[in-house]
């Protein structure tokens, strides 16, 4: 390992790997950036798709009014931005089937598909890279980004 990847350096090791942490966070948004622009979309709008599918797999209800709280958006950009992406085939709207006065969304079909074949290879080859963690280094990684994710998102 160098240097550059942890082992030290003038700020030491625990600011390299928050320094290797922005790198892939960059590197994440290039990769989005790269996908939107391929997709016919805007960053913000492969942001609202990553969100959205979060929300999905945590069985959180995807509402516009929380979605724009998840994005920083007042409710006009909020709704140019289901606007668009209804329009484009990448998200649905729904009627909350136990609230019919709230209306639900979710990415469509394909483009989870499209996103899967995009970012599915480097995806699995992280997930193929914890595999090989033990329990211990596993639980430190997913303490680590926990807490790296609360103290940017504190306001």
């Amino acid at each position: 390992m160098t240097e550059e990847e942890g082992m030290g350096g003038p700020d030491g090791p625990e600011m390299a790997t928050v320094h290797l942490l922005r790198r892939v966070a960059v590197e994440f948004g290039l990769r989005q950036g790269e996908f939107a622009t391929r997709n016919g979309m805007h960053p913000t709008d492969v942001r609202a798709l990553v969100c959205l599918l979060d929300a999905s797999r945590s069985g959180t209800p995807a509402t516009a009014g929380w979605l724009g709280a998840q994005l920083g958006l007042n409710s006009a950009g909020t709704t140019a931005l289901i606007d668009r992406l209804e329009r484009l085939g990448h998200i649905t709207r729904t009627r909350d089937a136990r609230d019919r006065r709230r209306v639900l969304l979710a990415v469509d079909a394909r483009m989870v598909e499209r996103g899967q074949e995009f970012f599915g290879p480097p995806l699995a080859r992280m997930a193929d890279l914890l595999r090989t963690f033990d329990d211990r280094e596993a639980a430190a990684v997913r303490r680590f980004l926990l807490e790296a994710h609360a103290a940017l998102a504190e306001r």
